[in-house]
């Protein structure tokens, strides 16, 4: 078994990457996939958006990433069957600095879980560019760009872009983009509509046509450690989510 796995990236922070991998992943798990996630981001909210205490020093992915622990040492199993989780923890922070000064930097983590038998593979990145996106996306083939329906949207894709773009050209040529999926989309607000258009007018075909609305229940499933779509399945946030796995899975069948 050889895992798709996928990088949810995006160097702004609050645009929804944490809860895209989340709720992605537990709608994959639902429908049978084998799923890991690996929380890449030292705030660790994808771990505590399962409801699961964050990791100590070495029992968690900074441990993995920094070559000290073996990725099966720390895998937890969540409560949603078929869905496995590599804890975060705040060492993550001092990861930046550790990694600089050793010399296979750029592919600790697709070293790291080279061998892990998954079908999906979710990394939640943390904002910004450094040498853990820098590993998250040596170890990935696959990016979704979550991009948050507001005025300051677009600003830092075409740095992301070319982020990308280097990565492709010097240490993984195998990376695509598989998609930017639109977030907080407020359908009372006209700026929404107007961000949207852009969007889909410049990456076209590029864009997710699910669009995951702004949702109260998204963030009141956040706070009592659920994805949404366990929280509240019927709520629009979780009905989004369901869709965007859907899509996500047909164009995966397209592309194989």
């Amino acid at each position: 078994m050889i895992p798709v796995t996928i990088s949810i990236i995006n160097q702004k922070g609050g645009v929804g990457k944490t809860t895209t991998a989340v709720n992605l992943a537990t709608a994959l798990a639902a429908i049978g996939k084998k799923v890991l996630v690996i929380d890449l981001d030292p705030q660790g909210n994808a771990t505590t958006g399962f409801g699961m205490s964050k990791g100590n020093g070495l029992d968690s992915s900074y441990g993995v990433l920094l070559g000290l622990t073996e990725a099966e040492q720390v895998i937890k199993k969540t409560y949603v069957n078929g869905l496995f989780l590599v804890p975060s923890t705040i060492d993550l922070s001092a990861a930046e600095v550790e990694l600089f000064s050793l010399p296979d930097r750029d592919s600790k983590l697709r070293k790291a879980i080279a061998n892990l038998k998954y079908e999906y593979i979710f990394i939640d990145c943390p904002p910004g560019f450094g040498f853990i996106n820098i590993n998250a996306l040596n170890a990935s083939n696959k990016i979704i760009i979550p991009l948050q329906c507001e005025f300051y949207a677009l600003e830092g894709l075409a740095q992301l872009f070319n982020t990308i773009q280097g990565v492709r050209n010097t240490i993984n040529n195998n990376l695509v983009v598989a998609g930017i999926v639109l977030t907080m989309y407020d359908r009372r607000n006209s700026l929404s509509a107007i961000i949207a258009n852009d969007v889909r007018s410049h990456f076209k075909n590029l864009v997710f046509n699910t669009v995951i609305p702004r949702n109260v229940r998204i963030s009141e499933a956040s706070s009592h450690g659920k994805p949404v779509i366990l929280h509240d399945m019927k709520s629009q946030g979780s009905i989004s989510y369901i869709e965007l796995a859907r899509e996500f899975l047909s164009r995966e069948s397209q592309n194989e």
